[in-house]
């Protein structure tokens, strides 16, 4: 198995206060890896010092074998990691398909292909196209984002992060305050996208971790207690006490 995403040692602090400790992880080449862990274990923060909004004290960072540790945010973005708020936040005023624009024309003059031409044009709305089609979110295109449903805008937010095409993508939360079962939908889809994107989500549903994650990341004060297929996680005992209880029985995984 090939590794897109490493870390070494990867160790950060807050006012003396051990944030992370020694996180040494790896999220597999097309891998749907979920990080768990108890709240206050530093999932956040670590989603934060891969994006380069933080910058760790010690330790490496590794892209395709490559160190990015010392990248600012804006040149992780144009090296293939993305998180969804590094870019746009959606406009609540305009239609799902001209915000998936937007985030397509920023790629597109981040990387100097933004002069107008007839076939720049069509190249921009083949990416759109292609955007919405990775989350189904064709039937939505033409509705003003602020009128959809929680999880549909949740959907369109992913969407603005595919815009810039990215080998790793960072997700906390995705399902965060959906109704109920809409959580299941969102998971569905990023189940759906490309294969040869990393997906590397917070969750705290473990019927979808387990339902839907091809690889989870435990994170507990801080460091990495255990990392594996969800059948190697659900039979770790630490694992058990923490999150089913006595008998020790996860959800099922499909």
């Amino acid at each position: 198995m090939t590794h897109r995403l490493q870390t070494h040692n990867l160790s950060h602090s807050f006012g003396g206060l051990a944030v992370t400790q020694n996180v040494s992880l790896s999220l597999p080449h097309g891998a749907r890896t979920a990080l768990i862990g108890p709240n206050g274990a530093g999932k956040t923060t670590l989603v934060n010092l891969l994006s380069g909004a933080l910058r760790p004290q010690s330790g490496d960072i590794q892209l395709d074998g490559r160190s990015i540790v010392q990248l600012p945010q804006y040149a992780r973005v144009r090296n293939g990691i993305v998180r969804t708020f590094q870019i746009s936040r959606l406009f609540k005023e305009l239609t799902v398909a001209d915000n998936v624009k937007v985030a397509v024309l920023q790629r597109h003059r981040a990387s100097m292909q933004w002069w107008p031409s007839p076939s720049r044009s069509a190249r921009v709305q083949q990416d759109v196209d292609e955007t919405l089609g990775m989350l189904g979110l064709h039937p939505y295109a033409n509705r003003v984002v602020g009128q959809l449903a929680l999880g549909e805008q949740r959907l369109a937010e992913i969407a603005l992060a595919l815009a810039m095409r990215p080998q790793v993508l960072l997700l906390d939360e995705p399902g965060a305050g959906v109704p109920q079962g809409e959580g299941g939908r969102i998971m569905e889809a990023i189940a759906r996208l490309p294969k040869d994107l990393s997906v590397l989500l917070i969750e705290h549903d473990m019927d979808l971790v387990f339902r839907f994650a091809s690889h989870i990341i435990v994170l507990v004060a801080g460091a990495v207690m255990v990392e594996g297929t969800p059948q190697e996680v659900a039979a770790n005992e630490q694992v058990k006490q923490i999150y089913f209880g006595r008998d020790g029985h996860a959800p099922a995984h499909h």
